[in-house]
């Protein structure tokens, strides 16, 4: 690639594995600039790439000629936004695993990057791996015979991750694999699993996949393993193949000349001496982004393009469902989109969502979430992981609702509320455990606009006024007037906050955005937009 100084690489995400895709693109000669939100993770990269720009904000990075392609490294629940936003501003891209977490997004991706021809390549890192080209290469010319059987392991007492069960976090490079192999896609998948550690992440998962052609394949992965395990078997009618990627580089890929004679109608096994494969050593994750590059430059599509990556989220999603029901059968075939009350929004696989309830368009709904019968969320509202809406709740359009929150029965949120993480409701003014008392509820509104810092109370009963600020760690003990800024246990006025969220100062003026108020009879009053 003789032009490779001139394609321009910007990193976005730069925490455990987005320094890696900086080290890799910056000996390429390619990397330009490091974008992450974390301030920590920035100075780190100053200090190690001293030559290269840097940004938190993405705009920053995307406003950039010079730049020609994006690498994302984000969390997951991010890659569909980041990724857009970078295709509609004429980046090629490439996105870490998985490509995102709904398919009708994966969807879209696919569509603007064709529209706009330019490359969308999906980081599943061991398709690039040295020794699983030769495994694919040995399969695909008949080496190994008729392939009847895949199997992987994914193994490890490593980092337990909270924001994905280990299906998300291991399993899409195996399947990635077990696909490129198989070269077709599963009819059928059903998921086991075990939740060990937290009742609604899952730990340990088995997936089966049925191919129409005969062949099965399952892929065994648990962050619950007292060694580390990485093991692809290939098992053909003529010789079997294992790559283990826990052995020196020379001992990864081994082929066994076993097969099956039949003698009286009985299977009888004939064993041979395994056979190493001797393969230059090559690092994976260079290859891989040198792959972008080459893709960039000459236009071509991705071995791992955003239809791979499609293919690989499909294969989740259904196994994700199939998991939470137990190890149903999921057919893929018969498959065409999410269960939802609606078509036009998002809800993770992961959440449960009850019978009789509404949920407005553009609404998304993350990991492990459960929206109880009778409730009614509006438009575009965003509702994080860990959530508890219902049962009979009604939020309003607009609303964020932040992870571990739980919006009891009597709470309304109407239009454009902001719940920050961990703030708590309650609906009970004095519950006993073994006294019954949800016939004496009482109600709580939050009126429109109000935002309500992480881990504050608001204590039943109450009305939060609208465009109010309840601050981190606040407990509500009595009605908030509109735009109170409110602090303390039990909290205090402090203040008065503009619609735009910056205290007002003693004029009762926005020192940000200039809006005037007036205080009559304590109550706050707009003068001027």
């Amino acid at each position: 690639m003789k032009n490779m100084q001139k394609l321009g690489i910007g990193i976005v995400g730069a925490g455990n594995w987005g320094k890696n895709l900086v080290r890799n693109f910056f000996e390429l000669g390619v990397l330009k600039i490091i974008c992450d939100k974390n301030a920590a993770s920035l100075n780190q990269m100053r200090e190690l790439y001293p030559t290269c720009d840097f940004a938190s904000s993405l705009k920053d990075l995307l406003s950039r000629d010079d730049i020609k392609g994006i690498a994302i490294a984000t969390p997951a629940e991010t890659h569909f936004l980041v990724a857009r936003e970078a295709l509609l501003s004429g980046k090629h891209v490439f996105v870490e695993k998985p490509l995102t977490l709904a398919e009708k997004e994966a969807e879209e991706l696919i569509a603007t990057a064709k529209k706009h021809n330019l490359v969308l390549m999906v980081g599943h890192l061991l398709q690039y791996h040295p020794v699983f080209i030769k495994l694919k290469q040995l399969a695909d010319t008949g080496d190994l015979g008729r392939i009847n059987y895949i199997y992987s392991h994914r193994l490890n007492l490593g980092k337990i991750r909270r924001e994905e069960n280990i299906l998300w976090s291991f399993a899409p490079h195996d399947i990635s694999m077990i696909l490129a192999l198989a070269g077709e896609e599963p009819e059928s998948v059903i998921a086991t699993g075990g939740n060990y550690l937290h009742k609604k992440i899952a730990d340990v998962t088995t997936t089966h996949l049925e191919f129409s052609s005969g062949l099965k394949a399952h892929v065994f992965v648990s962050w619950l393993h007292p060694f580390k395990d990485q093991k692809l078997v290939v098992v053909g009618d003529k010789k079997m193949a294992v790559f283990d990627d826990t052995l020196p580089w020379e001992e990864k890929l081994l082929i066994y000349p076993h097969h099956v004679n039949w003698e009286n109608n009985v299977p009888v096994p004939s064993r041979g001496e395994p056979e190493k494969v001797v393969i230059p050593y090559a690092e994976p994750l260079k290859l891989e982004c040198e792959h972008f590059l080459d893709c960039i430059e000459k236009r071509k599509q991705a071995r791992t393009d955003g239809e791979e990556g499609l293919r690989v989220l499909k294969v989740l999603n259904a196994s994700e469902r199939s998991l939470n029901k137990n190890g149903l059968r999921i057919n893929l075939r018969n498959l065409t989109a999410p269960e939802s009350p609606k078509d036009n929004c998002f809800i993770h696989p992961t959440t449960q969502v009850d019978d009789n309830v509404e949920i407005g368009t553009g609404t998304k709904i993350w990991h492990y979430s459960h929206i109880i019968s009778g409730s009614k969320i509006g438009e575009n509202c965003s509702i994080g992981q860990n959530v508890v809406i219902g049962p009979d709740t009604t939020i309003g359009k607009g609303c964020k609702i932040q992870n571990n929150v739980s919006v009891y029965k009597g709470v309304t949120l109407e239009d454009y509320v902001f719940c920050g993480p961990s703030a708590v409701f309650t609906n009970v003014i004095n519950p006993r455990s073994e006294i019954k008392r949800m016939s004496e509820i009482k109600p709580t509104l939050v009126k429109k606009g109000a935002t309500l810092g992480a881990n504050c109370t608001i204590v039943c009963g109450h009305t939060i006024g609208s465009y109010a600020f309840i601050a981190a760690g606040a407990v509500i003990t009595k009605d908030v007037p509109d735009y109170a800024l409110m602090m303390g246990s039990p909290a205090r006025q402090k203040g008065w906050m503009c619609r735009c969220c910056n205290k007002l100062n003693g004029k009762y003026h926005c020192p940000q955005c200039g809006k005037k108020y007036k205080l009559k009879e304590n109550k706050l009053l707009q003068t001027s937009i």
